[in-house]
């Protein structure tokens, strides 16, 4: 990744309303990874283009139905993505973290939001509008060769997540779905993590299933030594014992 420089370094303006004055906020936009290799030349063309927004815990950053009218990406702060079932019942889908982006179907499409998006801490978000993300989307190299492998490994997920679905056995189901969310090691020797849990309600809801099953599945885990909580998350202490659960050994 290439190092912040002057060039880069962006202190959002004064505004009413959400819009960011935060104390003279600074942000590297290389920090942000979809931007990170942009040039000098493009983030110049990039700076006035971003618009700063603040959210307090539990505001909706964005609706779903609303129109896809920029890209977003998460600078501080904790998001969730949520969709609501016919029923009125709020279903959490994945959390979002600084550096992350979202809102990019949408824009892409030129369709509307198909998802919610909510604080789940106080926030600051930078915003792009849709012609400018698009046209980063096709003029900067390293940007579409990042959005096709985001997109690629979206897919990838989504496929996972139908087949987890198909299992009829409600503890495999969960098992399965910790393996789908956990992250590789940052370091060899580290062991691996679930961060950014969503809560056992939404795991229930997302699976199709208790939140007492999800508790109680959990705890079992625990009780075998195969996961513990940690101060960032699940930490996977047992991972071919875990994997053994999924396959029904």
């Amino acid at each position: 990744m290439n190092k912040p420089t002057n060039t880069d370094q962006l202190a959002p303006p004064a505004a009413e309303g959400n819009e960011a004055s935060a104390q003279n906020v600074q942000v590297h936009l290389r920090r942000i990874p979809l931007l990170a290799g942009l040039s000098d030349e493009e983030v110049q063309r990039l700076k006035p283009e971003l618009r700063f927004r603040q959210y307090a815990k539990r505001d909706i950053v964005l609706q779903k139905g609303a129109a896809g009218d920029g890209l977003l990406f998460l600078l501080s702060g904790q998001l969730q993505v949520i969709d609501v079932t016919e029923d009125g019942r709020a279903i959490g889908l994945r959390m979002l973290a600084p550096g992350d982006f979202f809102g990019e179907i949408a824009v892409i499409n030129g369709s509307q939001r198909t998802a919610s998006v909510v604080a789940m801490s106080a926030v600051l978000v930078a915003f792009l509008p849709a012609p400018a993300a698009l046209h980063l989307f096709s003029h900067s190299p390293s940007v579409a060769n990042l959005m096709l492998r985001h997109l690629a490994a979206k897919i990838q997920r989504d496929s996972e997540f139908r087949s987890l679905l198909s299992i009829n056995n409600t503890t495999r189901r969960i098992y399965t779905y910790l393996v789908q969310m956990k992250s590789p090691s940052e370091q060899p020797g580290e062991p691996e993590m679930v961060k950014n849990l969503p809560t056992h309600q939404d795991i229930a809801n997302m699976i199709n299933t208790s939140r007492e099953t999800v508790t109680r599945a959990l705890t079992s885990l625990v009780q075998q030594g195969i996961i513990q909580k940690g101060s960032q998350g699940l930490v996977i202490v047992d991972p071919q014992g875990l994997q053994k659960l999924v396959e029904g050994s």
